[in-house]
């Protein structure tokens, strides 16, 4: 029994000369193994908090990037609050983009075949072509939706211009919108950076009970809630908003994402 008894096998190992190959061996394997045992259970017990760390930075990139945003950040501030997450999402399908991170989207943007050219008739925003894929971001509460804030871009009077739409939780009322990039007339449509103009956004409604897509900036007063008032002077630029934004929420655009959070499958 004395064979078997591990203190005294480990005693009579101990007792071999140093450059005996036997104990080299099992003091290398002994030691491999208690280094390979230390490391996979720091492993398991820091993945949680590494987890946690690389949620807590991405939410402060997101809150950077959205707070560089003029405006942005009231409206999130205005929400029902929650979590804040960015995603790519695959445009036709509605659903996340796989393999597909805020870190890599630029790269797949950059890539002439994740973009389709549209028909003339189907290019409502007046912009050639539209890309597959898009980065979005989303406000949670629990398990709901509070909050999802678009990328969408048009053709103005002078230039591109390109905007964050907002919209509540319904998928369907308009939270706020900022416009990031213009080249509208200073004076004219250049007024819709203004901040006093783009408060008027918040609230209107895209869709009516037929789901008849409604939303537009109009030449005068607004009178349904449905309408923008429009700006004076500028009625190609406000023509050029009414359009992009019906395109972007539209089967085309961000329609099929829209559905889908609706449904709850988001």
């Amino acid at each position: 029994m004395a064979e078997l008894n591990p203190i005294s096998a480990w005693k009579r190992l101990l007792a071999l000369p140093n450059e005996s190959r036997t104990k080299t061996l099992v003091v290398a394997f002994l030691l491999s193994t208690i280094c390979a045992a230390l490391v996979t259970t720091a492993t398991v017990v820091l993945r949680p908090i590494q987890a946690q760390n690389r949620a807590a930075e991405e939410q402060i990139r997101l809150e950077q990037l959205l707070s560089s945003t003029p405006g942005m950040s009231e409206i999130v501030a205005g929400s029902d609050g929650g979590t804040l997450s960015s995603v790519v999402v695959d445009l036709a399908e509605g659903r996340a983009a796989a393999d597909l991170g805020s870190a890599t989207v630029q790269a797949a943007l950059d890539d002439p075949g994740n973009w389709t050219q549209l028909a003339p008739e189907d290019d409502i925003a007046g912009i050639g072509a539209r890309p597959d894929i898009a980065q979005v971001f989303i406000l949670r509460d629990q398990d709901r939706v509070s909050l999802l804030i678009l990328p969408i871009i048009g053709a103005g009077y002078n230039g591109p211009i390109r905007a964050m739409l907002a919209l509540r939780g319904d998928m369907n009322t308009i939270a706020g919108i900022t416009f990031t990039d213009h080249s509208e007339t200073p004076g004219l449509g250049a007024r819709i950076a203004e901040e006093a103009w783009q408060a008027r956004f918040a609230g209107k409604q895209l869709v009516d009970a037929s789901g008849s897509l409604r939303f537009e900036v109009t030449r005068g007063a607004a009178n349904t809630h449905y309408e923008v008032d429009g700006i004076t002077g500028a009625t190609r630029t406000s023509n050029a908003i009414t359009r992009m934004v019906r395109f972007w929420v539209g089967p085309l655009g961000y329609g099929p994402l829209i559905d889908a959070v609706q449904r709850g499958e988001f």
